[in-house]
Formats: C-alpha cells, structure tokens, sequence
C-alpha cells in the first residue's frame, strides 16, 4: 500500500483538477438517479479466531489511530499480563525507539475482557512507513505509514462495517487503494452485548487498521446499554480510543473530537448521535466552539462525520437524524462545512448541497454510506419521488474515498462491490466552499 514514485499520478490528478475547474463555471442539470443495479446474494457472518500459535502475550487485535500531526495511538490486546510497550523504526526489525503506555481491561456481564494497552508513539515523520511491535513480542512485527504534511489527502470513509464476507470484500478494496486514513462513520462490530464479537472483529480488521490510522465514532451499535446492569458505550470507549483530549479543542468525551490533517488543510469534526447533542449539552458547547476556533484561511475543507444521517430519502430510519439536525445544522452551515457523511442507513445516497431542507450552493455535501457490509442486509426501499436534492443513490455495500486533491477541490468516489470488483458508480467533485468569494460575504 506504499505510495508510487511516478508522475503519471500526480499529473493525471493535475488535469483532473482543472477539467473539475473548467465543468464548476457550468450550469448543473438536474440528474437524479436511483440505480436499477441487483445486488448479488447475501453472504455468511465471519467469525475471526485467534492465531493458532498465539499465546497470552501475543499482541492481538492491533489497530492504530492518528493523535495530532506527529503521533500515532497504539492499540493492542494481550490475554495474559504484558508491558504496553511499543518498539518502532523506519527498518524491518530494528526499533531504536520505544514508548510506554497505559493498560486497562473491562467486565461486561460474565465476559472480561483480554488486557487492553494503547501507547502514544512519536514525533514522527510524514509520509513515512514505520516499523513495530508491541509488548516486546518477537513473533509479529507491524509497520504503518504516517499521513503526509500536507495536500493531496487520500481518506477512504466506510459505515456499518461489521463482520461478513461482504465486509471481508469491502476491507479487500479499500486495502488495494492506496490512502492515507479511514474515517468510519459508526457501527463497528456489531456485537450487540455478545462481547467476544468485538475480539472477532478486532482481528479481522487489523490487517488494515494496524497500517493507516483509523478514526471512528460511535453508531447505534456501540451502545449495548442494559439498564441497571451495564452502562452504555463500555466496549467502544474501552477498545476504540480517538483523541478526545488532544489538540486545540478537547472534547472531554471519547464520542466526539475533532482533528486536522495535511498540516491543517482540511479539519475533521467526528459527531456523537446517541449521547446529548441538544443545545446547552457538552457536545453542542463543545461543537460551537470547535467550529469558531476554524481559520479557513488555513482549512480549505472541512467535513464532519455523524451516524443517523439528518438527509436520508430511503424508508429505513426515516426522521431519526432530525432532532440532531435541527440542534446542529445551522452551526455546520455557519462555519461553511463542505461535506457531511453518515451511515446508519445500509445503502448509498448522495445529496447536493443542502440547508433547511432545500438545495443551497453554500450548504454542505450530505453523504450516506452505510454500506460497508453488515449482517443486517442492505435498505432496498427507497420513498419515491426521489427528491429533488438526492442526486444518486443505491442499496448496494460498498465505500468511499475522499481525494483532497488542493485547496480548491476535492474528488469523491463511491465504490460498489460489485461482486469482488470494486466498480466506480458514482462520482463528483467537491469544490471548497471557503473558495468561494458567494459564501463568503461577511
């Protein structure tokens, strides 16, 4: 998954960029489209075992995830007592550096949990492939990439993941593109109380989220509250960490953060649906001042990520997003954020740009895909007429990549499964909205 030393690809997305510029001055015709495509059968549930030979201290489960513009958080699980020491390089087995960090472990009913270590690794270089291992273990040596200083920014953004051999397909995509982070919209594992389902998961996603950062938030799936008994988000909080506290704008809850990437040229809001989001909860607070502190002098792009989408024109979970929306929307429009993605929903569906309910050149982009390949089948029934701010959807699984090609435009791509193709059904580019002079006006 190392980045090519060609031209050819920087040159290409050259000319890419300016036929996008060229098209941008022209009128937009309207075409809506709800695809006719025929989904393939569904496939079986995966159940991912430990490695045969692993012992209690092999390091299991390892995923990794971006803290400020020269770290990187450590993720692991051992089943026995282990140091939750990372030993890194930039040569196959030679680790010059190491760091320490903490180690904790949960009980949910009668499950307890393996011991959980994460450590913060850094400073490091952009543009990087390190090489790792954790807890001193000689038997598996890891390496990830760090993300380049600055543009272009390669995101893939998968929803609804879970654990079948649809998702086993979508993960084989997204591991042949070349990116430099994924972005997941919510509902990882899809456990739903049955906590081993999170160890399964951890290990057949780690091929992938132990080599690019991987940065989550939470979806309906992630609550496994039962009343009296166990509080809500305790896997989740425990095994996904994301850097609440890192930054300039802390969050001080692991259900929404924000961060910047490529030397702060595109700001990402990670949002919380199922914990308060009301006017005067900490995340409303926590939201406005995150988007006031924006310099989009400096942040060409900025996107957030939420679960329940607030546009959604298929009949699956129709008017859950509202309440969120009708809280949120208008700060989002204000600070002038060009695209929001969601899940939830297990189908794509892209929107034009949007506010109130009504097409408008200087709302954000609305993105639904949850589709990376869950057990629960896809949303087939979409409500008819289409509306006329949907400008493409489809119930297939699948995932997106988001190429931040400069501080202008952006190119977004949806991928089908096609069977074990990934084909290119739907696709636009994003132009900036702090680019444009209209949106602008004080």
């Amino acid at each position: 998954m190392g980045k090519k030393n060609s031209m050819a690809a920087p040159l290409a997305l050259l000319l890419l960029v300016l036929a996008a510029s060229a098209l941008s001055s022209l009128p937009t015709p309207c075409l809506a489209v709800t695809s006719p495509y025929v989904r393939p059968r569904a496939r079986a549930t995966l159940s991912v075992p430990a490695h045969a030979d692993a012992d209690g201290q092999t390091p299991q489960q390892v995923h990794v995830s971006a803290v400020g513009p020269d770290q990187m958080r450590v993720t692991w699980i051992t089943d026995d007592d282990a140091p939750a020491t990372v030993e890194y390089g930039t040569a196959p087995g030679q680790y010059p550096f190491s760091a320490t960090g903490s180690t904790t472990a949960y009980s949910y009913v009668l499950y307890h949990s393996g011991n959980i270590h994460d450590a913060v690794v850094g400073p490091l270089k952009p543009s990087t492939t390190y090489y790792y291992r954790c807890s001193s273990d000689p038997s598996r040596e890891f390496s990830f990439r760090t993300a380049p200083s600055g543009l272009p920014f390669n995101f893939v953004i998968a929803g609804d993941l879970g654990q079948t051999e649809w998702t086993n397909s979508t993960l084989q995509h997204i591991a042949a593109a070349d990116y430099d982070m994924l972005l997941l919209p919510g509902d990882l594992s899809y456990a739903d109380l049955d906590q081993p389902r999170w160890d399964s998961y951890g290990r057949l996603v780690e091929p992938l989220a132990s080599a690019r950062p991987w940065m989550v938030t939470q979806g309906n799936h992630e609550v496994e509250k039962i009343p009296l008994i166990e509080h809500p988000f305790k896997a989740y909080n425990a095994r996904w960490r994301m850097p609440y506290d890192a930054g300039a704008s802390p969050s001080g809850s692991n259900l929404f953060y924000s961060f910047d990437v490529a030397g702060g040229a595109v700001h990402v809001i990670m949002l919380g649906s199922y914990t308060d989001y009301d006017t005067g909860s900490a995340q409303h607070r926590w939201l406005q001042g995150d988007l006031a502190r924006i310099d989009r002098s400096k942040a060409s792009f900025v996107v957030a990520l939420v679960h329940a989408p607030w546009y959604n024109s298929n009949e699956a979970h129709q008017g859950e997003g509202d309440a969120m929306r009708d809280a949120m929307e208008a700060m989002l429009y204000g600070a002038r954020v060009d695209a929001v993605f969601a899940g939830h929903v297990h189908a794509y569906e892209r929107f034009t740009r949007v506010y109130g309910g009504k097409e408008d050149r200087c709302g954000p982009v609305y993105v639904t895909i949850g589709d990376g390949g869950n057990r629960e089948g896809l949303a087939e029934k979409y409500i008819d007429p289409q509306p006329s701010t949907s400008v493409y959807r489809e119930a297939s699984f699948g995932h997106g990549r988001l190429q931040v090609a400069n501080t202008t435009h952006a190119l977004w791509t949806w991928h089908r499964n096609d069977d074990n193709e990934p084909v290119v059904t739907d696709q636009v580019w994003i132009t900036s909205l702090a680019s444009n002079p209209a949106c602008n006006k004080k």
